[in-house]
């Protein structure tokens, strides 16, 4: 159904490798993991995602749409001027939308922030997610976030979609920029593998790789 939404899609700003490179991963959180419905999305104790990948946001949309957040119609007009869906998600216009996202580099440290604020507040059961792309982490702010989330054991899982567009080779792969935090590598199409990696609770910060 994902897959049929995603294709009503038309506009230019679809962004067809971002939608098709993250497509999987979104549909396993919302169709299996996340503990987040319409009727929940301002419940305190929900669990958070937010797409730090945000410039290409056609299958998060598509995915939105097949859960029920948003009017399948809605996907017909992407982009357009009276639109809510954007180039970039909006929070305030569209339900389930945890923040607003397209400058990359952004979204790993608010997801720290988050997970900080939920564990301050004593939602230890709620889990926090966030999707970025390989080559974010060429954004120094990533670094500072990875290595923050490790020193404090923060209860957060990331998820990088790896079609090898960095800018940079690193010896090692993704998981070497992870340092102190454990790590999942799977097939970013294998539904299964996904959601066995993004259902881990670990004692630290945990890595999911999704190569596609």
């Amino acid at each position: 159904m994902h897959m049929k939404l995603l294709s009503r899609v038309t506009a230019d700003v679809k962004h067809t490798p971002s939608a098709h490179s993250t497509l999987d991963v979104l549909w396993v959180l919302y169709d299996r993991v996340l503990r987040i419905t319409p009727e929940t999305a301002d419940a305190p104790d929900r669990d958070r995602f937010l797409l730090s990948k945000g410039h290409g946001p056609a299958a998060y949309y598509a995915v939105l749409a097949a859960k029920g957040f948003i009017p399948e119609e809605w996907l017909d007009d992407m982009g357009g001027w009276d639109s809510p869906l954007g180039h970039h998600p909006d929070r305030v216009l569209i339900p389930g939308v945890e923040i607003g996202t397209g400058s990359l580099g952004h979204g790993l440290g608010l997801a720290v922030g988050t997970a900080l604020g939920l564990r301050a507040q004593g939602f230890l059961d709620t889990r926090t997610f966030v999707l970025l792309g390989d080559a974010e982490l060429d954004e120094g702010s990533n670094h500072e976030a990875i290595a923050y989330a490790a020193a404090i054991r923060l209860p957060i899982t990331a998820i990088v979609i790896d079609n090898r567009s960095a800018t940079h080779g690193w010896p090692g792969g993704i998981p070497v920029r992870f340092p102190n935090w454990s790590v999942s590598v799977v097939n970013g199409r294998d539904h299964d593998e996904i959601e066995r990696a993004l259902r881990v609770v670990s004692d630290r910060p945990h890595l999911v790789v999704a190569s596609v």
